[in-house]
Formats: C-alpha cells, structure tokens, sequence
C-alpha cells in the first residue's frame, strides 16, 4: 500500500498554522513535512538541520539511505556535526524506533531542546509493516509529551498512497508542504492507535503449533529452534528467535493467564512466531519504552521489538497476541 502512486490530496484537510516558519515553539513538537522530489525534501529538511545547528541543538537524522547520503551531500562538512542514521536499518522493525532511535539519541542530551528528523514510511514498507509505522507515529506523541524536542518526519507525497499522507495528518498535529505550515484538523493520534489495533490476518498454511505453560517452556524453545533452522534462518537469528520467544511465553505465564499459545510459519520473507494469551495490554507504549536499568523486569516486549523484525500486535479484553518476524 505504502508504494502506491497518489495524487497527495493534503489541501483539504490543512487550515493555517499560527505557529510560524520554525516548527519548535512548545515542549514537544511533531509536524510533519510532506515532499515531492529531492528540491522540496533539502528545502524542508536542510534548513530545518542547520537551524538546529545554528541554535547549538544536538542534530539527528533517521531517513532511508537514498535520502541520508542526499543530506549528506548537501550538509557537507556540517554532516560532520550531525548524528545520521539508516533508518532502513535502524528502524526496520517499527516498534524499535521510540526506544532505540529516538528516546536514546533525546535522552543522550536532556539539557535544552534536540532536533530529530525521522522518517519511518517510505514507498516499499509492506502491508504487513504499516500498521506498525502509523501506530509508532501516533505514540511519538505519548512518548516526548513535555519533552523539549522537535521531531520532523518527511513523507513523499509524490509516491506514498493518499491513506498514508491522510494517516499523518491524523498523527501530526502541524503540516508542512511546499506552501507553508498548517495545523491539522485530522489530528487525532489516539483514534489512530484504536483503529490499528485489529485482529491479525490468519496464515495461508498450517502452522506448527504448541499449547504452553510453565511446565513445558523448554519444548517451546525448542519448537522455535526447529522451524527457524528448517526455514533457513542464521544461527544467530535462531537464537534471537528463541530468545523472542521465550520473553513473550514469560510474559504469558506473569501477565497473560499463565497459559498460552505459540504458532509459528513462514510467511513472505518472514518466520513468524506468535503467543496468544489471555492477558490485555493497556499501556499503549508497552515494549516502546526504555527501561532503567536499575529497574527489575518490565523489559520482555522492548527485548522482542530490539531482536526482531517486525512486531505485530493485537490486544483487547480477554486475549492478546503478539507475532515477532524474522527476516529470512
């Protein structure tokens, strides 16, 4: 979906922004900047960068390839100055971004305000994978809520699909195109994390499956082992795997009932291994949060979201379910 030529549609849902040319005037701030070809990206980013720069702001910048060596290039000997990141790589599991990306480079300089510009949607993000992106944008706004922080996220409107630039008007509470800045009227971030929040699609084929308890976490383990290294996976993502696995069973027998479900497939370029239980989660940044590390537990999730791929979840009253994926 996220690959889909669009025609943009973003003038419809804008109304003037009284917030002026540089979008860092509350504690948190979170516009997005939507672009077509590589002029109007510099023009929304590289001013946005040296702005920063001027300010003796730390800098940091988490965007695909193409476009972090198209900034470097323009930046020049600034590039130096800037902290500049893959996100292709960094952040290909979406969930692993707050935490791992943004909280971690915010948290690094918590004296006055840091400029971050991240860029989590690109065209070739997968069905599977989207969900994930619009729910990580929605909690940014959670997670930095009272932080001095400027987080801008470029989106291509010439490529990306009119859902996924209507998903940011909702996400974002300013707009940034190549006739200004505009408050969103589509801002509603917390309707936007409920509305992704649905059943997972059922796997084509039959999956391998294991009813566990605390009696018998080493046969899930094993389970995993078997299937990861039938699928072909790299001994140490077997390992990631296993260790995934066994976070999310833990999780289970504490929080989710004591009993669960594991299934596990291959799906695309995916291994897939899923725990459903009985347990609902509540706190929308659960496994998005960094943790103290003087603080025992609360980890299990975080742990997953940095070892694997992609993590899908679905959780309501009654029942939970939590697919990690590995990249084959």
């Amino acid at each position: 979906m996220t690959g889909y030529a669009g025609d943009g549609g973003v003038g419809a849902m804008r109304r003037p922004s009284t917030a002026g040319a540089q979008p860092a005037t509350g504690p948190f701030v979170h516009p997005a900047l939507f672009y077509r070809g590589a002029h109007e990206y510099l023009a929304g980013t590289v001013p946005f960068i040296r702005g920063g720069l001027d300010a003796g702001e730390p800098v940091a910048v988490a965007v695909p390839g193409p476009n972090l060596d198209v900034l470097r290039s323009e930046l020049g000997d600034s590039a130096a100055q800037v902290r500049l990141m893959d996100m292709t790589q960094v952040g290909r599991n979406p969930g692993r971004i707050i935490p791992m990306v943004l909280r971690k480079f915010a948290d690094a300089h918590p004296h006055g305000r840091v400029r971050i510009i991240g860029e989590p949607i690109w065209p070739g993000r997968s069905e599977n994978e989207y969900p994930a992106c619009v729910q990580h944008e929605a909690l940014i706004n959670l997670a930095f809520t009272g932080r001095a922080v400027t987080i801008l996220c470029p989106y291509d409107a010439g490529t990306l699909h009119p859902r996924v630039l209507a998903d940011a008007a909702a996400t974002h509470p300013v707009l940034v195109d190549d006739g200004g800045e505009y408050d969103s009227g589509e801002y509603a971030p917390k309707r936007v994390v409920r509305a992704y929040n649905v059943p997972l699609a059922e796997p084509a084929d039959e999956p391998a499956m294991l009813a566990f308890d605390d009696a018998n976490l080493g046969q899930a383990r094993a389970l995993v082992v078997e299937h990861a290294g039938r699928a072909g996976l790299g001994a140490d993502r077997v390992l990631d795997a296993e260790l995934a696995v066994n976070e999310l069973a833990a999780n289970t027998l504490v929080h989710g009932g004591g009993a669960g479900t594991l299934r596990i497939w291959t799906e695309d370029r995916y291994l897939v291994c899923e725990v459903r239980d009985a347990g609902f989660i509540t706190d929308p940044l659960v496994g998005r949060r960094p943790v103290d590390p003087d603080v025992l537990g609360g980890r299990g999730v975080l742990l997953v979201n940095q070892l694997a791929d992609l993590v899908r979840l679905h959780t309501r009253p009654g029942g939970t379910t939590i697919r990690a994926h590995f990249i084959l």
